[in-house]
């Protein structure tokens, strides 16, 4: 058996009963460690599960992941997911290969950022197409996101905004020349999503657009959500790209249409309650 298990979001107890008694029968016990981090390292799981994990990385998941199903339909097998097994579309492409070969699975779900963003305050039946936002380069700067944010926003909806991680990353140099040399993992913050945003925005407007989203715009930046130091704070897109959160991960919400109740629940995480005054995006309905 396969058994894919989402550990949460927070720390290692933040695992199910479940999924713990899972994990502690497998005979191997991979943690996917790319897509998302939890607040405790893999030292720090292992002595709570009792187990010792083996590291999965991107490669080993989208290119060995056969050696990862090696003996699963003999005998126990876990792949362990921050969050939970089916935030990224990585794990559907392993369900797959797993039932090419034969091996039944079974997936333990648990929280994941989807559906613990609602801790803001913003109700979740609210939310349109999830967007991920990634890390500029000199030379590549993609815009393709702020077009679903601002048909979300025409629609009166909120966008989730998941932003990027770069782990175990080769340069373009040590990738061209088959280095296995890799960077210091990167984790974007509320700060520098902001400013691409904010950067997009006056891109629009020299083109002659004029943008949905603006400064002014109020949005929610969030960090470590689940963990006991999680930091919320609500205020305009101008705001978000100098408030402090702290260490990752971050999240950024750009809202939509507020419900009053919404919009009093924002003010209990507001940056500056004045952001709010002259915000016209409630719903009387």
């Amino acid at each position: 058996m396969l058994y894919l298990v989402g550990l949460g979001l927070g720390d290692a107890k933040d695992i199910t009963v479940k999924g713990l008694e899972a994990v502690r029968r497998c005979r191997r016990v991979y943690l996917e460690a790319y897509t998302s981090v939890l607040t405790v390292g893999k030292e720090a799981l292992e002595e709570f599960y009792g187990k010792e994990l083996i590291l999965a990385d991107r490669e080993m998941v989208e290119q060995e992941a056969d050696s990862l199903l090696k003996e699963a339909d003999v005998c126990d097998v876990a792949f362990l997911v921050v969050g939970d097994p089916f935030g990224a579309t990585t794990h559907s492409d392993l369900v797959l290969r797993a039932v090419k070969l034969g091996i039944p699975y079974k997936v333990i779900h648990n929280a994941s950022i989807m559906n613990a963003v609602g801790c803001c305050g913003l109700q979740l039946y609210n939310f349109g197409e999830t967007v991920s936002i990634v890390f500029w380069t000199d030379t590549w700067k993609p815009e393709s996101f702020f077009d679903k944010i601002e048909k979300n926003r025409q629609n009166g909806m909120h966008t989730l905004c998941l932003l990027d991680i770069k782990v175990k990353e080769q340069s373009l140099e040590n990738l061209m020349k088959g280095r296995k040399i890799y960077e210091p993992p990167r984790y974007m913050s509320v700060n520098q999503a902001a400013e691409q945003l904010l950067a997009i925005i006056q891109n629009r407007r020299l083109q002659g657009e004029k943008p949905e989203i603006t400064e002014n715009t109020i949005c929610v930046g969030l960090a470590r959500v689940g963990a006991p130091d999680e930091k919320i704070a609500s205020g305009t897109l101008q705001q978000m790209s100098t408030v402090e959160l702290g260490a990752p991960l971050h999240s950024l919400i750009v809202t939509g249409t507020m419900h009053p109740l919404e919009l009093e629940m924002l003010k209990l995480f507001s940056v500056d309650s004045s952001s709010f005054e002259n915000n016209a995006c409630q719903r009387t309905t």
